[in-house]
């Protein structure tokens, strides 16, 4: 009921939203901290009526869930929220929440960033200056340009538009590939396949999970080309890792611009060895401002549920109802 002091469960830490849910006087319990955490988690499980969900618990399937019987949300941080079973939960009245808007413009900065970085080889001229080379040998190479693409974004949400508005910004054309059209004046190609013959510049920021896994595929990456070059700030899960080594191994693609991968933090080091590849630990929203921004809303969602106000941004697979 709304005023209850509800129980919360953590899985992992973060001290802007502890404290935020501390202050509203919810019960909080650091799953992170406790010894034993499985013994832990029996013990307080009858009470627990939300999750939040921000690192340490792995994937926030059925199997977790189900251990809570009066569950009532799960407020996870990030746009992304494939690791959470939202269709069960749904389908058990349990609302799921993610953090969307706020993070926008600073994953749409780095997209921007990290393929000014790829195209023009900024890290490695830079790596090329530091080893004394500028002196000795002359200079850096010529690199390709952003003036002789076209770019393609997967995925026309929030953060797609975002990256829109940034290549518009350069004289970069702009298409894009969606399952359906958006509302936006730039062209749409249902099918992938064919926008990538059609562009030499792909950015990926569509969600992740089954749907999209390896999406983008070795024919995809054929049809980008020898001057293709991909850009990845989505999920790994929507390229096919192997796949994209090959390619670029065989320069089928010029080259990519990675700051996600399959299997996190594990990087292949193939990918490593290769000087035709940007890579980014996962920092598409890594600032102070945006990362508070994320964890506010973690715990905002929370607050506002048991305040009998609904939660201000549930996912579409689960229900929108008030306590």
């Amino acid at each position: 009921m709304p005023g209850d002091k509800a129980d919360v469960v953590m899985f992992g830490p973060k001290p802007i939203i502890e404290d935020a849910l501390e202050k509203a006087g919810l019960t909080l319990h650091r799953a992170f901290a406790a010894s034993d955490q499985d013994a832990f988690i029996n013990q307080i499980a009858p009470n627990v009526r939300a999750i939040a969900a921000v690192a340490g618990h792995g994937p926030v399937d059925s199997a977790i869930m189900s251990r809570f019987p009066k569950l009532e949300i799960v407020s996870s941080f990030g746009v992304g929220y494939d690791h959470i079973d939202a269709k069960w939960a749904g389908e058990h009245g349990i609302i799921v929440t993610n953090t969307p808007d706020v993070l926008n413009e600073e994953v749409a900065d780095t997209a921007l960033g990290l393929t000014l970085a790829t195209v023009r080889h900024l890290p490695q001229a830079e790596k090329y200056l530091r080893a004394g080379n500028w002196p000795k040998h002359g200079d850096y190479q010529l690199t390709p340009s952003l003036r002789d693409r076209a770019a393609g974004i997967v995925g026309m949400g929030r953060i797609g538009k975002a990256i829109a508005r940034r290549f518009d910004a350069m004289m970069v054309p702009v298409v894009y590939h969606s399952r359906r059209p958006a509302d936006v004046r730039y062209k749409h190609y249902p099918n992938l396949l064919d926008m990538a013959r059609d562009v030499n510049l792909m950015v990926i920021i569509t969600p992740g999970g089954a749907a999209t896994k390896n999406l983008v595929s070795a024919d995809v990456l054929k049809a980008l080309g020898p001057e293709g070059i991909l850009i990845n700030v989505a999920r790994g899960s929507v390229v096919d890792e192997e796949a994209l080594i090959k390619a670029l191994k065989d320069k089928t693609i010029l080259s990519a611009g990675l700051d996600v991968f399959a299997n996190e933090p594990q990087v292949p080091q193939e990918l490593m060895d290769m000087e035709n590849v940007v890579l980014l630990p996962h920092v598409g929203s890594a600032s102070h401002a945006t990362r508070r921004a994320m964890d506010e809303l973690v715990a905002n969602n929370i607050i506002s549920w048991f305040a009998g106000k609904g939660a201000i941004t549930p996912v579409p697979e689960t229900p929108v109802k008030k306590l």
